[in-house]
């Protein structure tokens, strides 16, 4: 459980009345033991267990990540890059010259300008050093981090949870419940989407979203073998139709089919989101060095419509630590949860804490793709285009799909949603409310 007590967020425009009765009406809608069935638990050890170690192998081959591996303060970051206000580069260039460490400018995204060294060096210890307010009398300290790179189940060092597991088709959505989310457009950004979801799911996704080339999963690491997280967008996009049945979506690649981004690829994804998205899906996340908040990342959301919701993942690590842009203030963070026959209980495998603002269950049906996955010793799982997953990643986008269905059921904005929504009472210290 949390370290901290869970202190909510302040009620914005609406009245706290009005607020308890949309939230109300909202928890009404969906009960928790409707919409798709629990798995009994994120997957066994052994599974478990060879899934994370492919990722691991994955990253461990990748050539543009580093890992930062101090006990407690663990990243994963992008080598011989450093990142600074653009407000503060000027100094930050001219210190790290007289340092012997000239660098270079490879461009400026979300009011940070990305710095590249020549030759590898130690990118953690010269932002401590950048961070020490001794090397700075007089002056204020500049804002300087790691690139950091970010994940699509919000963890690191080669442990992104469970893999998917093969699992029968969806029954057909609820026509009862068509108009939930209707004209809303949630955006999620992700590995992409597959480029045969529309066809493949024509009862929840076709008709969803407008294809487009750039927004496809490439999905495969050869013929149809399926990378770590080939397909983490498509089934995020299915559990958030599910939530929503009504609601349009727009995907968008912020992550390899490995899972692998960082943060100028995530503020890429959210630039190239349409005008009419009012909710922001974001199924990924990151450990930062010294638990500080990705600058560019929180400049990004800053620069959003006042109106948009932005829904993220606390991840999968199972610790109190923040998770960002999850704990960001202005974004919604989302535990997980779990069900078995004891009841609805915290997902042992969640991240929590007080900047934690809800949860819902992480395990989940959805659609997903074709393909086979290979786990060492383990049989092959071949894939017909729906699996079972667990993470804080599907807790998220049930998240965001709920928010639609508020929207349209109480004419409300994206952001008037997410104080309805986070109006209901606490159901966990450290874990928010309980989003059914």
């Amino acid at each position: 459980m949390s370290d901290q007590p869970f202190v909510p967020r302040p009620v914005g425009r609406l009245s706290r009345r009005r607020l308890l009765a949309v939230s109300a009406l909202a928890a009404a809608a969906v009960p928790l033991g409707a919409g798709p069935r629990p798995a009994p638990a994120l997957g066994d050890d052994t599974d478990d267990s060879a899934y994370q170690k492919v990722f691991d192998d994955a990253l461990a081959a990748d050539k543009d990540v580093r890992r930062y591996q101090v006990r407690g303060r663990e990243i994963l970051y992008r080598p011989r890059q450093l990142l600074a206000a653009d407000t503060d580069v000027k100094r930050v260039a001219t210190w790290l010259r007289e340092q012997g460490l000239p660098p270079t400018v490879e461009g400026r995204f979300a009011g940070v300008t990305r710095l590249l060294f020549a030759t590898e060096v130690d990118v953690p210890g010269i932002v401590t050093k950048l961070r020490d307010p001794r090397q700075w009398p007089g002056q204020s300290v500049p804002a300087v981090q790691p690139h950091h790179v970010l994940l699509g189940l919000g963890n690191i060092m080669g442990n992104p949870g469970g893999p998917p597991r093969v699992a029968a088709p969806l029954a057909a959505p609820d026509p009862a419940r068509s108009g939930e989310g209707a004209g809303v457009t949630v955006g999620i950004c992700d590995t992409g989407i597959w480029r045969l979801a529309g066809s493949w799911h024509p009862l929840w996704l076709g008709g969803a979203y407008l294809p487009e080339v750039d927004d496809e999963d490439a999905l495969y690491v050869s013929a149809d073998l399926l990378a770590p997280q080939g397909g983490h967008g498509t089934f995020v996009a299915g559990v958030v139709r599910q939530a929503a049945p009504g609601v349009r979506v727009d995907p968008e690649q912020a992550l390899n089919p490995t899972g692998i981004g960082d943060e100028s690829t995530v503020v890429a994804a959210l630039g190239r989101l349409g005008p009419d998205v009012s909710v922001i899906n974001l199924s990924l996340g990151g450990f930062t060095l010294d638990d500080l908040p990705s600058l560019p990342l929180a400049n990004a959301v800053a620069a959003l419509p006042k109106t948009t919701a932005v829904v993220a993942a606390a991840g999968n690590a199972g610790i109190s630590r923040p998770v960002w842009p999850a704990a960001l203030d202005r974004v919604l963070a989302v535990a997980a949860a779990t069900a078995d026959k004891n009841g609805v209980r915290p997902a042992p495998y969640s991240g929590f804490g007080p900047w934690v603002d809800a949860c819902a269950l992480g395990e989940r049906d959805s659609t997903y793709v074709e393909g086979e996955l290979v786990l060492p010793g383990r049989p092959t799982r071949l894939f017909h285009g729906f699996a079972t997953w667990a993470g804080t990643s599907f807790a998220t986008a049930h998240v965001s799909g709920r928010l639609a269905a508020l929207m349209t059921s109480g004419g409300l904005s994206a952001d008037d949603a997410r104080l309805a929504l986070l109006a209901a009472p606490v159901w966990q210290p450290g874990y928010g409310v309980l989003v059914p």
